[in-house]
């Protein structure tokens, strides 16, 4: 069975809050707990690469992503990511040959009892093991492209281009 790697660099997926949504930090990648009580049929191996706000990233941060990617033998490649940037670091990948590469985050903190994390954790493991090499971004119930998608942030969704 083939292994999906799971690349995480922080982003809202991953804030831990410490009094009412107003002072936080990105913490340690939530998408280890989201997914260990789960009987799962996938095997998968997370590898947390930063933990950071993706209004934060740099090109350097991109550009270690970049590599990390090129670098795995998986070709099956998971980012949960910031959802702020996440189209600018898929634009980055987008030159990497032979891999299925989703990129996923949530609009409120995994930890929350409503947040979108595990939905788009699951489309996201859905869509990389479905689709065809290339990169997404697996957000709201949808797998886009990575060129045909932004971020609408008055309706705090992504949306088609």
């Amino acid at each position: 069975m083939s292994v999906i790697r799971i690349f995480t660099a922080g982003g809202t997926i991953d804030k831990i809050y410490f009094d009412a949504k107003s002072s936080y930090e990105v913490g340690p990648p939530n998408i280890t707990e989201v997914l260990s009580g789960l009987n799962l049929s996938v095997v998968y191996e997370v590898v947390s690469l930063m933990q950071k706000d993706s209004l934060e990233m740099t090109d350097a941060d991109r550009e270690a992503i970049h590599h990390a990617v090129s670098e795995t033998i998986e070709d099956m490649i998971i980012i949960t990511h910031g959802t702020d940037t996440m189209t600018n670091t898929a634009k980055v990948l987008s030159d990497i040959p032979n891999k299925t590469i989703v990129l996923t985050g949530a609009l409120s903190p995994a930890l929350f009892k409503n947040s979108d994390a595990m939905f788009n954790i699951g489309a996201a493991l859905t869509a990389a093991q479905t689709k065809h090499a290339g990169v997404y971004i697996a957000m709201n119930g949808v797998i886009f492209d990575h060129d045909k998608v932004r971020k609408d942030v008055e309706n705090n969704r992504f949306v088609a281009l």
